[in-house]
């Protein structure tokens, strides 16, 4: 049995949402420059290197990539084996972010009811998916959303006789009827398979890992690939002027569903697609 100490949880998750805010991960940096390199596009390429004086201002001079700094999505992997000491973890949690954008003068987006829409003033709360693991490892991602892109997202309960084809058409439909909205160029996010809610926890946690991976699973891998292509062929294009990258990348998770189903979710970030690692 391992201790960890919610003090630690709430100062790591406060230093994480400064560090989500103000500065691009490695993943996305990379993306962006092979973007840069391969917009065909003169108007697009210069939005694309806007974009990159950008990150690069919020990084220099410690101010927000982006003036929605999301709501703040956590995904929680913890150890069978490990204890939490010194109070309770989901507010621990819910503390860091909160000193996180307080303490970070980072834009407070959250309301604490969804139809009288009084803001908490603090970000909070959190929305935190958990998930149990063997051993004594503590791991947090944090993925602040913002919810222009948010917004351009859909869930599409599928029949199965729709198959692959019709999970193809799902992701152009959605994307193209994003057009600008999303701040392209986009990540794609999509989750096939499982129920209503497991699909679009999928498609959110898919756009997590990083920018240029694959799926293990061969086929996976292969949609991922081809989606990615034709998601281009739209022309959307950077800031939907058009262009041949509307899209980095395009990360695939599947589950097994029931003999009824085909869920399909495509959660859609925009360009910076925040998300930092931490494991204590």
């Amino acid at each position: 049995m391992r201790d960890i100490s919610c003090h630690v949880i709430r100062d790591t998750i406060q230093e994480m949402c400064i560090q989500a805010t103000h500065f691009l991960s490695d993943d996305m940096a990379e993306a962006m420059n092979h973007a840069i390199k391969t917009e065909e596009s003169p108007l697009g390429t210069q939005v694309l290197k806007q974009l990159e004086d950008n990150l690069k201002i919020a990084g220099e001079e410690m101010i927000p990539i982006c003036q929605d700094t999301g709501m703040a999505i956590l995904f929680v992997e913890m150890g069978q084996e490990v204890h939490i000491v010194d109070g309770i973890l989901e507010e621990a949690i819910n503390e860091g972010v909160r000193r996180g954008y307080t303490e970070g003068f980072l834009r407070k987006s959250v309301v604490e009811d969804p139809i009288y829409r009084k803001n908490t003033n603090d970000n909070t709360p959190a929305i935190i998916h958990y998930q149990i693991v063997p051993g004594d490892s503590f791991k947090i991602t944090l993925a602040p959303k913002g919810f222009g892109s948010e917004n351009m997202s859909r869930i599409c309960m599928l029949k199965p006789a729709d198959g692959i084809e019709g999970v193809k058409k799902a992701i152009l439909e959605t994307v193209d009827a994003a057009g600008p909205n999303a701040c392209p160029p986009l990540v794609v996010g999509v989750g096939i398979g499982g129920d209503f809610e497991k699909c679009a926890l999928m498609a959110k946690h898919a756009l997590t890992r990083a920018a240029g991976s694959h799926s293990d699973i061969p086929y996976v891998k292969e949609l991922e690939i081809e989606m990615l292509e034709k998601v281009n062929q739209l022309g959307i294009g950077p800031g939907g002027l058009g262009g041949t990258v509307t899209a980095m990348a395009v990360n695939i998770e599947t589950y097994p569903t029931h003999i009824a189903g085909l869920p399909v979710a495509i959660n859609i970030c925009c360009h910076v697609n925040r998300h930092v690692t931490r494991e204590l």
